[in-house]
């Protein structure tokens, strides 16, 4: 497995898969959530419907619909209420629940945006850390893991960690 960082709109990734830092309803929302669904088109938003929403750390899957990715995986993080509400369990869970349905759907690449670093206000630095380590240390047949930062700030914390 290879691990990266970019920057990028994770809504233009010609991937197997992309995540999707959901809201537990998986109706859309705002940041990644609502880029996605926007880009997605209404055929995401009437999947998501029929699905019933998800709880905090776990994923469900849909089709990719008008995006480049053939699948969406929609992780609902955890908001941040200081770290001692479990929120690390919880936003590692997002991460390997992904893996695990990647590796279900036979996922060769996959694109993860920094779930719950957004409105759900989990610091930044914290959930970098906690990608990356629970990252390297998946068990999963996925090829290639790309990490998807927005700005400069999540990239600087990637690059740091991945090459140390």
């Amino acid at each position: 497995m290879h691990l990266t960082a970019i920057r990028a709109d994770i809504t233009t990734l010609e991937v197997d898969a992309i995540v999707n830092a959901a809201n537990s309803s998986l109706l859309g929302g705002g940041g990644v959530d609502g880029a996605i669904h926007r880009a997605a088109g209404p055929g995401l938003l009437a999947e998501c419907r029929g699905i019933g929403g998800c709880e905090t750390g776990d994923v469900k899957v849909t089709g990719g619909h008008d995006l480049p990715a053939t699948w969406v995986i929609h992780a609902v993080g955890p908001v941040w209420q200081g770290g001692s509400h479990g929120e690390p369990d919880l936003l590692a869970s997002c991460y390997r629940r992904s893996l695990e349905v990647a590796d279900e759907l036979q996922v060769r690449t996959i694109a993860f945006p920094a779930i719950s670093t957004g409105v759900y206000g989990y610091p930044r630095a914290a959930a970098a850390a906690l990608a990356v380590d629970t990252l390297r240390s998946a068990d999963t047949k996925v090829d290639v893991i790309t990490l998807v930062a927005f700005d400069a700030e999540t990239l600087d914390l990637y690059t740091e960690l991945l090459s140390g």
